[in-house]
């Protein structure tokens, strides 16, 4: 299983990139594959789709979006090819359609009918946690790391605001502390 992989985009299509990694070009289908440039490197978080007849990889820029794919093709009928489509909107706005019970926001994206909408509001109402809850719980788990180190709520402060929200929780620990030593 693969969490995530590193590496420069060779080529960009409709619906997939290809991202080169010591010398293997990964196929990888995205929501947005023109959110991406040719010849930069990207980490891209990945999910592999296992069938009978499928071996397919399905990437994501922020571990956002993968929490929120996951959740989704775990609802009955809706696989991932289906789900892709859903994360060209916003995340909070796909988020909040559901908590709201919103079945016209979720049919306008393609192949969701209106059975399919309530199945997935039935599915994932308030079970899915808007990315500024995720970001605060996320500030609260690395504040209590830096208090448990001993550092000072003022020093704390002075850093907290200045660390990447779109990276790991282990990797914003990093950067916390190499901000606290300069």
């Amino acid at each position: 299983m693969y969490n995530y992989i590193i590496g420069k985009i060779n080529n960009i299509e409709n619906n997939f990139i290809i991202l080169e990694n010591n010398g293997i070009g990964y196929q990888i289908f995205v929501a947005n594959p023109y959110a991406f440039e040719i010849e930069k490197e990207y980490q891209v978080y990945i999910y592999q789709y296992i069938r009978e007849d499928e071996n397919t990889l399905y990437g994501f820029k922020t571990l956002e979006e993968k929490s929120l794919f996951l959740k989704l093709i775990s609802v009955k009928g809706l696989g991932p090819k289906i789900t892709l489509p859903i994360l060209l909107g916003s995340i909070d706005g796909v988020i909040d359609a559901i908590n709201r019970e919103n079945v016209l926001y979720l049919t306008k994206f393609p192949k969701i009918g209106d059975k399919l909408a309530r199945q997935i509001i039935l599915d994932l109402k308030g079970k899915l946690k808007t990315i500024d809850n995720v970001i605060d719980n996320s500030k609260d788990e690395i504040i209590n790391v830096l208090k448990n180190l001993g550092y000072k709520d003022k020093e704390i402060q002075g850093v907290i605001n200045q660390i990447s929200n779109n990276i790991s929780i282990e990797e914003q620990i990093k950067e916390a502390l190499k901000l606290m030593l300069k």
